[in-house]
């Protein structure tokens, strides 16, 4: 039988020995020590260093190894951890490590066979097993660190949430908001230390909220109920315009329901949104998937802070601001697709948005000029593609009657880049 070599994975290949693990991951609960199983007590026992949260280290109380809180800025834990490799080292982390948690970051710079990873049950099962409800139906948010609005796409009626909260303030904060969107008769639960002596778990509704002391780690469970006049993220494209701030340069919703087909976003997928305006096709192409990312590029300082402005409100997306075209595309991530909303006849704005996107990228450009028109004419006997125009009537008051205003046309070009 052939031997077979793995090359590149991190594992080992002919005759040589895998390395043994060096470092142990180990979830803590509430309970601390107590709740650990031998292989975790064995391995924090064991340990040369155990780094953790100062909340971690007072949980597992004395051990042989060294403590060492985490380093203030967090960002260089890891160095600090990684510095150690040969050692036996542990890291504590708060119940499942790789439900954000510290275990993603962890295992992109540390091979699998150099550590060992040794969870408890998380604390968004907890709270299904405390509520009843089963976890695949529930949305799962954390706010930890997040904007309040990460929260906004789930609440769609009848919707069962668990966010993990960024401190004591954030229930009685996912309250105010609930209750201002027409959401008030919805029910919440504020779940504390889950699985610890000091667990405690209370529920009211939204508009009723006055629960106080509330310790900072808890989760909130959120059972939403809707009614006519709430204000609910509807799930199709094309939202109407009344859901962004704008001043009126903005992609109408009919429109852009028929840009964002066009565009055809994927998960994780990254648009450059060009001469964005109030940024209504970045936020909805990242409002597509969680994964999606979004670069808007608007040259005017009071349409940018529109469009952070709409990021946020709508769900707290990945969309990033940034100046004017095409300057603002140097050195950046090449995009799998690109929208031009404005600036198309800026000398070599297309040029260069062209040679930035990705092979098999889609481009997708919006005019409704006639210098505008011609320029795509010549771009698509160039590069080919499909064109349209597409025109929306809309009633409006025409005296003491009603009549059909027309908006402008726009004829759009679509086209994948070989």
């Amino acid at each position: 039988m052939a031997l077979v070599t793995l090359e590149n994975d991190g594992l080992s290949s002919g005759s040589e020995a895998a390395p043994s693990p060096w470092l142990a991951l180990i979830g803590l609960g509430e309970d601390g020590r107590a709740g650990l199983g031998p292989e975790a007590k064995s391995a924090l026992d064991e340990a040369e260093i155990v780094f953790g949260g100062e909340r971690h280290i007072a949980l597992v109380g004395s051990v042989p190894g060294e403590l060492r809180p985490w380093p203030q800025p967090f960002r260089n834990a890891l160095p600090q951890i990684l510095a150690e490799r040969g050692r036996k080292v542990c890291v504590l982390a708060t119940s499942d490590p790789f439900h954000y948690g510290i275990g993603n970051s962890l295992s992109r710079a540390i091979p699998a066979q150099e550590m060992r990873i040794i969870p408890q049950i998380s604390s968004f099962a907890m709270a299904c097993t405390r509520m009843r409800w089963p976890q695949e139906e529930c949305a799962l948010v954390s706010l930890h660190g997040r904007t309040l609005y990460r929260i906004v796409p789930h609440l769609q009626p009848g919707a069962r949430i668990l966010a993990l909260s960024w401190d004591e303030t954030t229930p009685r904060a996912v309250a105010e908001l609930m209750t201002a969107r027409g959401l008030g008769g919805s029910r919440i639960a504020v779940m504390e230390s889950l699985g610890g002596p000091q667990e405690r778990v209370r529920e009211t509704r939204a508009d009723s909220f006055a629960f106080d002391d509330i310790v900072p780690l808890n989760i909130i469970a959120v059972d939403v109920a809707a009614g006519r006049d709430s204000r609910i993220l509807p799930l199709a494209p094309g939202l109407d315009e009344d859901w962004f701030a704008h001043d009126g340069q903005i992609t109408k919703s009919e429109i852009r329901a028929i840009t964002l087909s066009a565009l055809a976003p994927r998960g994780g997928e990254l648009l450059w949104d060009v001469g964005a305006g109030s940024g209504s096709i970045a936020v909805e192409w990242c409002q597509r998937h969680l994964r999606n990312q979004a670069v808007a590029f608007e040259a005017r300082p009071e349409r940018a802070h529109r469009i952070a402005r709409n990021k946020i409100e709508l769900g707290g997306l990945s969309v990033e601001v940034v100046g004017e075209a095409p300057a603002g595309f140097a050195g950046r991530e090449a995009p799998d697709a690109v929208f031009i909303g404005g600036g198309l006849t800026v000398d070599g704005l297309f040029e260069a948005a062209w040679a930035a996107l990705k092979p098999g990228g889609r481009l997708v450009a919006n005019v409704v000029t006639i210098e505008g028109e011609a320029k795509l004419a010549a771009l698509h006997a160039e590069h080919g593609g499909s064109l349209r125009r597409v025109s929306i009537d809309r009633l409006a008051p025409v005296g003491g009657k009603h009549g059909w205003r027309p908006a402008m046309p726009v004829t759009q070009w679509r086209v994948e880049k070989p």
